[in-house]
């Protein structure tokens, strides 16, 4: 199996979550490549982000969703389709947490793999 982050990047967010005020998030689009099988799936993750050097995950507030399954291999170009509609997807997810990504205030640069 073949896991990659095709993006990835940190947002300042809110949203409270077991009785914890969390204030960044980590938006990710994760591509899974396993038997012959492609997965691509956005994932939304609020960390409690209590200070500017504080990027410590907290596991307990992951939410994702499958946006695509399919037999073959990484698309470039269903990539770039699947990174098109990513902030409205990572909103549908933070909605369904009760919080909000403030997208124009990023923590980091967005990596791509």
């Amino acid at each position: 199996m073949a896991t990659i982050n095709v993006y990835e990047q940190y947002f300042k967010a809110e949203c409270t979550f077991n009785d914890v005020e969390r204030h960044a998030a980590c938006v990710l689009l994760i591509s899974t490549s396993e038997n012959g099988c492609v997965k691509y799936e956005v994932a939304v993750n609020f960390f409690p982000h209590r200070s500017e050097d504080d990027y410590a995950i907290s596991y307990d507030a992951y939410f994702s969703k499958v946006l695509y399954e399919a037999p073959g291999r990484r698309s470039k170009k269903r990539e770039k389709e699947l990174l098109d509609e990513l902030s409205l997807q990572a909103e549908l997810l933070a909605k369904e947490a009760n919080g909000v990504i403030f997208w124009e205030q990023p923590l980091t640069e967005a990596r791509m793999g």
